[in-house]
């Protein structure tokens, strides 16, 4: 083996290596067998666990009253399952279909011109006249014409449709009783990981026995509904190619 054979193998170690050696081996260990189901364990004991911090209501004091069926700020006298505090979680349900066509043609066309002249000019325009080396004709001293010429295509065919069903949670309860939510979820197949967040402002009255919500009732939602992974950096432009695309003028 020659040097250069070795400088190769040293290289191809190299970006193992760096590239995720140990997954090529846990792989590798997998051949006719197929992925092994990881240990029940303690989520708690993971290395990458982190406490949930959301936002919650103010502690309230409970009085004793031995002598009434009624519970101190009860709203019912059976509890409602309903989300009505901060970091209550309810179910929104979407459902948009969405459609427009818009087809613009623009066709534009104008010609200018304009002469002036300087028959007098406080008796300067005989000694105009001497300086420009082509000569000043006083009727005719500035001459300006102009065509413009525009024609433009445009057609918008989309349509939208997005159908699912989520937990969302209530983050803020506004002077007049409304609800502030925010729903988020990802899902992570293989190497590809969606996201979906939603939020808005939606009454009381609006959740339905179930404790649910749909879009309908949600004011000033917001949707935003993505990926990012594989197949979203194959569909996506280079970085370079974005740039290009936004700074070249023509």
């Amino acid at each position: 083996m020659n040097q250069g054979h070795k400088s190769l193998l040293a290289l191809i170690a190299g970006l193992l290596a760096v590239g995720g050696c140990a997954n090529t081996m846990n792989r590798l260990t997998e051949v006719d067998s197929g992925p092994g189901l990881s240990h029940i364990v303690n989520p708690t004991a993971r290395e990458d666990y982190r406490p949930v911090s959301m936002p919650m209501p103010p502690p309230q004091m409970a009085l004793d009253n031995p002598n009434s069926l009624w519970r101190p700020g009860a709203r019912a006298f059976f509890k409602d399952q309903r989300a009505k505090e901060v970091g209550d979680i309810l179910t929104v349900s979407l459902k948009l279909e969405d459609s427009a066509k818009l087809e613009n043609s623009t066709d534009r066309q104008r010609d200018d011109s304009e002469d002036t002249g300087v028959p007098n000019l406080l008796g300067l325009e005989a000694e105009l006249t001497k300086v420009l080396p082509q000569g000043l004709n006083p009727a005719s001293a500035i001459s300006f014409a102009n065509a413009h010429k525009t024609k433009g295509d445009g057609q918008i065919d989309r349509k939208e449709t997005i159908e699912v069903t989520l937990a969302a949670v209530v983050t803020q309860i506004l002077p007049n009783g409304n609800l502030v939510i925010m729903g988020r979820q990802e899902v992570r197949v293989n190497s590809e990981l969606r996201e979906l967040l939603v939020t808005g402002v939606i009454r009381p009255a609006d959740i339905a026995p179930g404790n649910s919500v749909v879009h309908t009732k949600i004011a000033e939602m917001r949707v935003a509904y993505g990926g990012r992974g594989t197949l979203s950096d194959l569909q996506r432009p280079r970085w370079g190619t974005q740039i290009w695309d936004i700074v070249f003028p023509f």
